[in-house]
């Protein structure tokens, strides 16, 4: 028996999020089809996260243990030719059995791309979220940093959201215009809650329509209050963008 530890990349405009569900195409479920295509059993995985219905992934890490003889190096080949295209295995290696690819990540980032213009562009349809009034980015930029910081970030999650603990820890937060029309926004913390992201994204995008104060950030996260943080934006903008691990379960980090 070894555990396994893939690394893969998705565009999750045709499935219903990353885990397992009834009556829906899920990306775990797709992967489980081509795992059992490639080494004839049915094996359990566990991912490093969730994603909402619509989200991507352009690094997401998921566990295995199997029986399966197949080379590390070679297990992405086999299961690549076994999936569809919007779904790859970038790599594969083995860890050690007591490895979790959820309760052992350490940190995560996520990417939220908005297109930003009165034009749409047909080439990037489901992979961006689409803003076409002006964005003031300066006023923006330092509205994010009130994200920075241990706080119980309740108002930030939707209902519906699981989580029994809602403090978080958001290590670096910023938007800014990377090329073009492109605006992005990064954040990275050791965990988020459920619609956290869009609805940090929807509350900027609301400060720069005047339908909330660009200094008030702080005061909605003391209010653990949903109804005074902004609207979700929506799930075609979102990305997990990287994932990192402590270097005790490789001798570096992944």
């Amino acid at each position: 028996m070894r555990n396994l530890l893939f690394e893969i990349a998705y565009q999750g405009t045709r499935y219903h999020g990353y885990q397992v569900q009834e009556n829906a195409l899920s990306v775990a479920q797709v992967l489980q089809d081509a795992i059992e295509a490639v080494t004839g059993s049915r094996d359990d995985i566990t991912g490093c996260s969730r994603t909402d219905t619509g989200v991507h992934a352009n690094s997401f890490y998921f566990n295995m243990k199997t029986e399966s003889r197949i080379p590390e190096d070679r297990f992405p080949i086999a299961l690549n030719h076994a999936l569809p295209p919007d779904i790859a295995v970038k790599r594969c290696q083995e860890v050690p059995m007591e490895f979790h690819a959820r309760y052992h990540c350490l940190r995560k980032e996520y990417l939220y791309r908005i297109w930003n213009s009165e034009i749409r562009s047909p080439f990037l349809d489901g992979l961006v979220s689409e803003y076409k009034y002006p964005l003031d980015l300066p006023c923006l930029q330092k509205a994010t940093q009130d994200f920075v910081g241990t706080y119980d970030f309740r108002a930030f999650c939707a209902a519906g959201g699981k989580e029994m603990e809602t403090v978080r820890t958001i290590y670096e937060a910023s938007i800014c215009r990377e090329e073009g029309d492109m605006v992005c926004f990064r954040v990275s913390g050791d965990g988020f809650l459920y619609h956290m992201v869009r609805i940090m994204v929807g509350t900027l995008l609301e400060i720069n329509e005047g339908k909330i104060p660009p200094d008030s950030i702080r005061e909605i996260i003391e209010q653990r209050d949903r109804t005074l943080a902004g609207r979700t934006a929506k799930p075609q903008g979102l990305y997990l963008n990287r994932v990192e691990y402590g270097d005790e379960w490789f001798g570096k980090t992944v």
